[in-house]
């Protein structure tokens, strides 16, 4: 896929969405990069001002979706088209379950699938006609590890993410329409040093519990392993069919591209664990049928 791409891409003004911003422009390629402050979006313009391969749209994906539809229509009128359109905004609190308001996790929901959802809705329409376009998801490895306290409910959100990024392939692939579901591990940007961890509601059963996961979590900001220009740099040339892609078969329907080796160790784990109990329980597993 030589060509110069339109980019449109959420999330932008830190961490992953930054750095593919930086990535597909050093490509050639044009960039929409959205993000909810305008403020930062005129930042981005400015570390980038050497250059006019590079728009900026304010969109909080978690508006009402005919605004949502009016910036994807904006975007798409820069240039024409959208090539490649990634969902990388994301949302990142936590907290333990029953401490945690249903409120935190109504809106880890809206940001983490919602708004994705209703991108997509908006940016299908563009796509279809020309039977052509791909669709990236920045989903984790945190769907592997929902039993870690704290992070259930972000995993939750994830693990929703995936099945329907796996659904929406599955049924846009006869539009030449294509899907891709990254899962990175940790990686070092600020998600872990900016993610709250909720305590409004705290009870006393959970307290040392409450403290071991802060601790977790506040050790693994800074810490992270996961080098964010790599994982774009990865990403782009997966999307283009250039570099580390050439060769290689596009991740079919089902199946995450995972960033990072704990990602990997995280999958493996939860592979072995499935098949461990499968093999178990499997009078009962396959005693069932009629």
């Amino acid at each position: 896929m030589p060509q110069q791409l339109v980019w449109f891409i959420t999330g932008t003004t830190s961490g992953f969405g930054s750095h593919l911003v930086s990535e597909a422009l050093s490509r050639g390629d044009l960039v929409i990069a959205t993000g909810r402050s305008q403020e930062k979006l005129d930042k981005l313009l400015e570390r980038h001002e050497n250059t006019e391969n590079l728009r900026v749209l304010q969109l909080d994906i978690t508006s009402d979706p005919t605004i949502v539809k009016d910036v994807i229509n904006q975007a798409v009128n820069l240039w024409g088209r959208i090539d490649v359109a990634v969902s990388n905004a994301g949302n990142g609190e936590l907290g333990l379950i029953e401490e945690t308001d249903t409120s935190v996790t109504r809106r880890l929901f809206e940001t983490n699938l919602f708004g994705p959802v209703e991108v997509v809705k908006a940016i299908l329409p563009h796509m279809r006609p020309r039977r052509s376009g791909t669709i990236v998801f920045l989903g984790s490895r945190s769907v592997w590890i929902g039993e870690t306290p704290g992070l259930a409910q972000y995993s939750a959100s994830k693990a929703a993410l995936h099945a329907m990024a796996e659904g929406l392939a599955a049924e846009v692939s006869h539009l030449g329409i294509r899907v891709l579901l990254l899962a990175p591990g940790a990686f070092r940007t600020s998600i872990y040093a900016t993610s709250t961890f909720h305590q409004e509601n705290t009870i006393g059963d959970y307290d040392d519990l409450r403290k071991r996961c802060i601790r977790r979590f506040e050790g693994i900001a800074g810490n992270e392993p996961g080098d964010p220009v790599k994982a774009m740099h990865a990403l782009v040339d997966v999307v283009r069919g250039e570099g580390i892609a050439v060769g290689r078969k596009w991740p079919e329907p089902g199946a995450s591209l995972l960033l990072g080796n704990d990602a990997e160790r995280d999958f493996s784990k939860r592979f072995e664990k499935l098949k461990a109990t499968v093999s178990e329980w499997a009078e009962v597993v396959r005693g069932v049928w009629l």
